[in-house]
């Protein structure tokens, strides 16, 4: 009999603040309960950034380059499978507690459908019973009425005024309480949910948006974090083409309220204020998230029910003098994979190089469903059971487009870039990182062994050189072996 699933997406959490140096800064009871009851996966990094591509990878079990979702609103054609749909496909209906962030195939819509004008639309095959979009979260707007907030009418940028802060500084309040926050509404909403299932087998994805900027948070999650232990960021990395790029033109305007976009004249005091705002997010997250397990142990279901949690991306948190998760190093696409449930191992932890794509065939064979042959990730099951696979890919590929429709981006600009050259791809094995841009952009490399932050670029040295041609050559392989397989298992031949 399958398990029950509980699979729950952070947004832009980085995987060090669930085990490395911002890990312990503030309570994360329900994560490290996690990690001592399952199998922690340290070396997991996202398929491709920002937030749409990334979940796109995650949904599919594709890369970038197979389901071709590149950008944030960019669609993914109707004929890629989904988590969701093999999972229907089976026989079990996948609930959605939250977004997304899919874009409609237009092939399948008038030109006039509202669907076509938004990004956040469920992924192929969920049906969604709490509608929690990032942009437009309209259901939480009507709480937050209920509960008199006064809030604007009509609200100028319905979601980023309900982010904004009650008094000046950066660690000042969010305007609604904590009982009331996004975290907090959408995890009741989903406990309401589940709870009138629990006496059948159920399958839910729950997603939510913190610790993802804005970065406010409400009364106490604010003040929890004290910035005296908090690390500095990783100083700035190589002088390269990229961070010229990026530097080029204000950037990151969602960062808080107010924000000119200027990463660049952030004040240290500044950094350290939003990185203690950041994990405050991250904790309370925490704190919903073991209601979640309570209730599982309060129901009698926690030995039935496989629990899955990752982030769809990381956050770069000043690191380099970056945020956000548009870039191409480590700390934007590095994300923590934790899972527990039954005949999983406990309190194991698997350092092998693993990727988000991996993440649908597990569920998918943990569920006892069958994997389409199109996908591209491979099952952890064997990590899983305290083993591993008798062949095992080592490396992950990160995808990331640095255009955008309608008007060239500041890496167009910068870079000489068209449309069609303005992207990266990312390969990273045990020991080394490659960052190969197109157009002719020179390629970036690091050895994360003596430089686990990625601040030194070897590219251009005798010996990166001969690492740099290594890679591009297994990354030429990668592209090669997993081009669309949807078909290529078939043969009409006799």
């Amino acid at each position: 009999m399958a398990p029950n699933l509980l699979f729950v997406t952070l947004d832009q959490l980085r995987a060090d603040a669930v085990f490395g140096a911002l890990h312990g800064i503030v309570p994360t009871p329900a994560l490290d309960r996690l990690r001592a009851e399952g199998v922690s996966f340290t070396n997991c990094f996202t398929a491709a950034v920002p937030c749409g591509p990334a979940r796109a990878s995650l949904l599919t079990g594709l890369y970038a380059f197979n389901h071709r979702g590149i950008r944030n609103g960019t669609p993914v054609a109707r004929h890629h499978a989904t988590l969701a749909t093999e999972l229907r496909r089976a026989g079990t209906e996948p609930l959605l507690f939250g977004y997304c962030d899919m874009a409609a195939d237009p092939s399948e819509h008038p030109p006039d459908d509202p669907d076509l004008a938004t990004y956040e639309l469920p992924a192929r095959g969920f049906r969604e019973i709490v509608e929690m979009r990032f942009e437009a979260p309209l259901a939480w707007i009507g709480h937050l009425r209920s509960r008199g907030y006064d809030l604007p009418s009509p609200l100028p940028q319905r979601w980023f005024d309900l982010y904004q802060p009650v008094g000046d500084g950066l660690r000042a309040p969010a305007l609604y309480r904590a009982e009331d926050s996004d975290t907090a509404w959408l995890t009741d909403r989903t406990l309401e949910a589940l709870d009138a299932r629990r006496d059948g087998a159920w399958c839910a994805h729950l997603t939510y948006i913190r610790p993802h900027p804005p970065l406010v948070a409400p009364e106490p999650w604010n003040r929890l974090a004290d910035t005296a232990r908090i690390p500095a960021p990783a100083p700035a990395g190589p002088d390269h083409p990229f961070r010229t790029a990026w530097f080029s033109a204000p950037a990151q305007h969602g960062l808080f309220r107010g924000f000119d976009g200027r990463c660049d004249r952030l004040a240290p005091a500044q950094v350290a204020d939003l990185r203690a705002t950041y994990l405050g997010l991250l904790a309370e997250v925490d704190h919903h998230l073991g209601r979640l397990l309570d209730w599982l142990d309060s129901t009698g279901q926690a030995g039935r029910t496989l629990v899955v949690l990752l982030s769809d991306h990381g956050e770069m948190l000043g690191d380099q003098g970056y945020w956000g998760k548009d870039n191409v190093l480590g700390p934007a696409h590095h994300v923590p994979l934790l899972i527990r449930g039954p005949g999983v191992a406990s309190g194991r932890e698997v350092a092998d190089m693993v990727s988000t794509v991996d993440v649908a065939p597990t569920i998918l064979e943990l569920m006892g469903v069958d994997v389409p042959p199109a996908m591209d990730g491979a099952s952890l099951v064997p990590f899983l059971h305290g083993t591993a696979p008798e062949v095992w890919r080592g490396l992950s590929l990160t995808e990331i487009d640095l255009s955008q429709p309608g008007a060239p981006t500041r890496f167009e600009r910068a870079l000489g870039l068209t449309p069609l050259t303005a992207n990266a791809a990312i390969l990273r094995d045990a020991t080394h990182s490659l960052v190969h841009f197109n157009g002719g952009v020179p390629p970036m490399l690091f050895d994360r062994r003596r430089d686990p932050a990625e601040c030194h670029d070897l590219a251009s040295t005798p010996q990166g050189a001969a690492e740099v041609a290594r890679l591009r050559a297994a990354l030429l392989d990668l592209r090669m072996t997993r081009a669309d397989r949807r078909l290529t298992h078939l043969s009409h031949l006799p």
